[in-house]
């Protein structure tokens, strides 16, 4: 059999979970992680998936700088709102806990929020607002970062890439989820081109003294010297509206510290005073509204999917092959690799490897493989 950089779903499945708990994750959380880690890949937003395994979460538990055992604190709870402490812990875990939360308190009080901190990069913002569409609610969820993005008219790295994202159920195949970050590219989509050796796209990526920066490896470096920023959505400068996206960064930031007195801006490099590495205490928030309590779930699909609907019959631009709403692309990607598995580039195949032998998983060998 001629050798394939697709490994299926059961196999990447098993092997990550087992990965986790190598690396001290409880059984049940490393269950959580995968699914989490996995559910990218399935809609084909690699930046957040496999390619993250050992960089953004092994790394960092061997780094000493989060907890594979996660501590999930209820701080304050208090009618349809709580605020939780994750302690270190596993970012997915923590979310994964907070977003059941906000659904059950939006199933008793119609609305239910959730905010927490001290957590860690919790993968796919989506996974947490389809949890809320599967149980019939609109989901919304954010959470800040390590600084990244440059406010309007500066060059330093303040903000994160801080996504809003929403959630809406739909009558249709797929749910309308919006999930994006609040700058023109995210730090994972630069470390994805850094491992297939691609440039970043001129215009993404701002050094301090203003030029475009397109050298990934060289970006992702400046990034972490604070010797480049991202631009935020609609880019630098207020003729293409970059305030708009810098604004959007900022409201993000602000509902994932303030409500729960986390830490915000610089305070989440990950650096401490003498250079050293040190945990990011992210903070996220989770909102859940139960369309029950307004006309009702079925009537409320009903209306999503006409409005997706009409939106996509509308008329189309000269070469366009067609419209799509938010939440499709992910749909027909999944379509294509659930029968199949997901595809692993060559710097990841190494590092599955290396897992592999490091934590003495012998029963797994890779299609990869020779």
């Amino acid at each position: 059999m001629a050798k394939t950089n697709i490994v299926d779903w059961q196999t990447i499945t098993n092997f990550v979970i087992d990965a986790f708990k190598g690396y001290g994750i409880p059984e049940e959380d490393a269950k959580i992680c995968a699914d989490v880690l996995l559910e990218s890949d399935k809609r084909g937003i690699e930046s957040h998936g496999v390619n993250r395994f050992k960089p953004i979460y092994l790394d960092r538990i061997k780094a000493g700088i989060q907890k594979p055992v996660t501590e999930f604190e209820v701080v304050k709870d208090f009618a349809a709102t709580a605020v939780v402490d994750g302690h270190d812990g596993m970012g997915q875990v923590v979310g994964y806990k907070a977003m059941n939360m906000a659904i059950e308190k939006a199933k008793k009080y119609g609305i239910g929020m959730v905010v927490a901190r001290n957590s860690t990069h919790y993968g796919i913002a989506g996974y947490y607002v389809t949890m809320a569409t599967q149980a019939g609610c609109v989901g919304i969820t954010g959470t800040n970062a390590r600084p990244s993005i440059a406010p309007t008219f500066g060059v330093e790295n303040m903000l994160g890439t801080n996504p809003l994202t929403f959630g809406m159920p739909t009558d249709e195949e797929f749910d309308f989820v919006l999930d994006c970050a609040t700058s023109i590219i995210q730090r994972g989509r630069i470390e994805y081109y850094a491992r297939m050796g691609i440039d970043t796209p001129a215009g993404m990526v701002v050094g301090r003294d203003g030029s475009s920066l397109t050298d990934s490896e060289a970006i992702l470096k400046a990034l972490v010297s604070g010797e480049a920023a991202l631009a935020p959505l609609g880019g630098i400068g207020e003729e293409f509206a970059g305030y708009k996206g810098y604004g959007y960064a900022t409201v993000v930031e602000i509902l994932s510290a303030a409500f729960q007195q986390g830490q915000f801006l610089r305070a989440l490099s990950g650096i401490g005073p003498n250079g050293e590495k040190i945990p990011h205490r992210l903070g996220h928030f989770f909102i859940a509204i139960d369309t029950e309590a307004f006309m009702g779930l079925e009537a409320f699909k009903k209306t999503c999917g006409d409005i997706l609907r009409d939106l996509r019959n509308s008329t189309k631009a000269p070469d366009a092959e067609r419209i799509y709403t938010a939440g499709e692309k992910e749909y027909l990607v999944w379509q294509e690799r659930k029968d199949s598995g997901v595809p692993i580039n060559d710097a990841v195949q190494k590092e599955l490897v290396q897992i592999r032998d490091e934590l003495g998983l012998t029963q797994y060998k890779f299609p990869f493989e020779d």
